[in-house]
């Protein structure tokens, strides 16, 4: 698949509001890349693929995480966190993507894992920073993505579960461990 075909893709399964923020997490992505040194293509595919099955209602997507035996690791938490997953397994199934980068990108942009790759960062950053993104401390991760990406990411995932508790929400917990391993690290 190509960035063209990606994009037509993407306009297919999204509404609009959706698709705005994937294009834009794209030409956020892309910057990142060219920054970080990462594969410019394959960044700009995992980006705008990232939300593809973000429109899908939760009935349908828990069905889908049955189907695609994910209920185990994801059924408990909140729905917002299975359109990733799905997404990755629905592209991987049907052979549209089989890229196991980007396919994992797509899968943890939500959540993070401990060991993510540098595409895997980009898009999980720039979905956290396009620049719609209004929440609190998202200029601190702006700042730093252009300059270490790693401590952009763990900014960033210290920010998501910070928020979550805040609202007495049970935290993933890949989330957990990636705040974790990064911290650590960095």
């Amino acid at each position: 698949m190509n960035e063209q075909e990606a994009i037509e893709l993407i306009r297919q399964s999204l509404d609009d509001k959706r698709y705005e923020h994937s294009l834009r997490v794209a030409e956020t992505a892309k910057k990142l890349a060219i920054t970080h040194q990462a594969p410019l293509e394959r960044v700009v595919l995992a980006s705008l693929l990232h939300d593809y099955a973000k429109c899908q209602s939760p009935t349908k997507l828990q069905a889908k995480l049955q189907q695609y035996e994910l209920t185990q690791s994801l059924g408990e938490y909140h729905h917002e966190l299975w359109h990733g997953p799905v997404a990755a397994k629905e592209l991987s199934v049907t052979n549209l993507v089989d890229d196991t980068e980007i396919i994992r990108a797509i899968y943890y942009h939500t959540t993070g894992h401990p060991n993510m790759g540098l595409l895997e960062l980009i898009v999980f950053v720039a979905d956290y920073i396009e620049p719609a993104r209004t929440m609190p401390g998202v200029e601190e991760v702006r700042a730093l993505a252009n300059e270490n990406i790693y401590e952009a990411a763990r900014i960033a995932i210290k920010n998501t579960i910070m928020y979550l508790m805040t609202q007495d929400a049970v935290i993933h917990p890949d989330s957990w461990a990636a705040y974790n391993e990064w911290t650590k690290k960095y």
